[in-house]
């Protein structure tokens, strides 16, 4: 009968073969792409000394075209479960060295295990993508691994935070699990991620276009919104979802920590200086938010993606607080489909898990034209109406400057049941801009007056002294307050507070259908 000392020793052994993964010649080659090794990712993401992995001995069951005399370690996929910022995550990671990562029956059943553990255990699920995709031998049973995937992915969400990192290929049928995921991070030159790759595209259509070019980390980021953060190293990434952890609960029955030592605002950050009274000027957006937070810090969401709506976390307070605002340096802020999108889904995320929303607005509507209306920016933009009508979760809003049409009530308006509005003194609510107005109103009177040009400019001026104020909206009780600039910060914090124990009563339902 073999003794203890034996047994680890073989214990040892098998570990050791087992978390060579594909085998040094492998990880070499891992590493020659730029490429951390999957465990080196796990380690580098949790806190010191808490990776615990589970299923380190799973084996596949694959038979046919001479699966039954390959080894592959783990089936290719690191399942476990650690800390990040003290607080417990679930996390698995695709190991590229074994078989390309690709996605057999044993692997994906590793995959949903820790997805199930992660549901019950109420804690945030992080999946490292690395892999070729479906394991073409083991046939539909792949394919049935990825619908478990994808249920469990619909399952989880808004109960826990799914966090889908991209770290190498990610092609086929696997792309959808990362879409359904709350956060997408990718690297340059690393990630990868489309539907059909290169030479499909090529064999059926004809055309020529690199992996890069086609379903690259820039690709995500700047023009299919696919992507909710970017990085240039894997290193940065990993900075980056630490940053959101800190940010976000850990399930949809908790709130985000509160940050006991708060910061001012940075005294260099003057409200009253950043925004030009003429609506015509425009100004960064950001400088506003970081204006008010605690110590003027802003983490922001889908930077590089339709750049003309700004979200994003901040502090207030020592609470988190989801930042929605009009971007005037980019197309003047006007909504259109991809912001209207990328606007929902973050106000969806934050309502979920009982994060406070303060919109920022200014802006002169949806933006005109055919390309727009024949990509359905009116299902676009009922989406944004959709997401801030059904939400419970505290919301403030300051109007700034423009305030014009659809757009005013689209921006969380006091008519979508915004618990508190607030508007600077050169807010201006009115159905279009006074320009537009004066030319629609006053045509006769402009075309028929001896001089048009000086009683257009009256009548723009009385169309603004008598619509395009806030004291209008205030005196129909639509604007809670007209407030100065620097008074900003005191009466989003005091409705913070008053808003914190805050209970909707909605009408009882399965779901809303959103328009999708």
């Amino acid at each position: 009968m073999a003794n203890l000392g034996t047994l680890k020793k073989e214990l040892h052994r098998r570990r050791a073969k087992a978390e060579q993964g594909g085998g040094q010649q492998a990880i070499a080659k891992q590493i020659a792409m730029g490429k951390l090794p999957a465990r080196e990712r796990i380690n580098q993401l949790l806190d010191d000394g808490s990776f615990h992995e589970y299923d380190l001995f799973i084996e596949h069951d694959a038979r046919e075209f001479g699966m039954d005399s390959k080894e592959m370690p783990g089936d290719g996929v690191i399942i476990a479960t650690g800390t990040i910022h003290g607080r417990s995550v679930a996390i698995f990671a695709q190991d590229f060295t074994v078989a390309g990562g690709s996605l057999g029956s044993m692997h994906a059943r590793k995959i949903t295990k820790i997805m199930d553990y992660a549901l019950r255990m109420r804690i945030p699920l992080i999946g490292i993508n690395d892999s070729g995709g479906a394991r073409i031998q083991e046939g539909v049973n792949s394919l049935a691994g990825y619908g478990e995937i994808f249920f469990r992915n619909t399952l989880n969400s808004g109960v826990i935070p799914q966090i889908s990192v991209i770290l190498g290929p990610c092609a086929g049928g696997a792309v959808y699990s990362p879409a359904l995921t709350d956060y997408v991070f990718v690297v340059e030159n690393i990630s990868k991620m489309f539907i059909t790759g290169p030479e499909v595209i090529k064999s059926v259509l004809g055309e020529e276009i690199s992996m890069e070019e086609l379903g690259g980390a820039r690709v995500h980021s700047e023009i299919t919104g696919n992507a909710h953060f970017y990085a240039l190293t894997e290193q940065e990434c990993f900075e980056q979802i630490k940053k959101l952890l800190s940010y976000i609960p850990w399930n949809n029955n908790t709130n985000s920590l509160i940050q006991t030592e708060t910061k001012e605002p940075n005294k260099k950050c003057n409200i009253e200086r950043i925004v030009p009274v003429d609506p015509t000027k425009p100004y960064d957006v950001r400088d506003v938010i970081r204006a008010i937070t605690d110590g003027s810090d802003f983490f922001e969401v889908q930077e590089k993606w339709a750049a003309n709506i700004v979200t994003g976390y901040g502090r207030m307070g020592g609470r988190t607080v989801g930042f929605v605002a009009n971007q005037p340096m980019a197309l003047a802020g006007v909504l259109d489909c991809d912001s209207s999108d990328k606007a929902a889904r973050f106000i969806r995320f934050c309502d979920s898990f009982n994060i406070p929303i303060v919109t920022l607005e200014d802006l002169p509507g949806y933006l005109p034209g055919v390309d727009q209306e024949h990509a359905g920016v009116i299902r676009h933009g009922a989406k944004l109406l959709y997401a801030y009508s059904e939400a419970t979760v505290p919301r403030i809003t300051v109007i700034l400057r423009k305030a014009y049409g659809g757009g005013y009530i689209a921006m969380n308006s006091r008519h979508l049941r915004a618990d508190f509005v607030f508007a600077w003194p050169m807010a201006e609510i009115a159905v279009m801009g006074p320009d537009g107005a004066a030319n629609i109103i006053f045509r006769k009177e402009i075309m028929e007056a001896p001089d048009p040009v000086a009683m257009r400019k009256q009548k723009v001026v009385e169309y603004k002294e008598k619509f395009a104020n806030p004291y209008v909206a205030a005196a129909k009780g639509y604007i809670d307050a007209v407030i100065e600039p620097k008074d900003t910060r005191k009466f989003i914090l005091h409705a913070i507070n008053i808003s914190k124990d805050k209970n909707v009563s909605r009408p009882n339902k399965k779901h809303g259908v959103p328009p999708f």
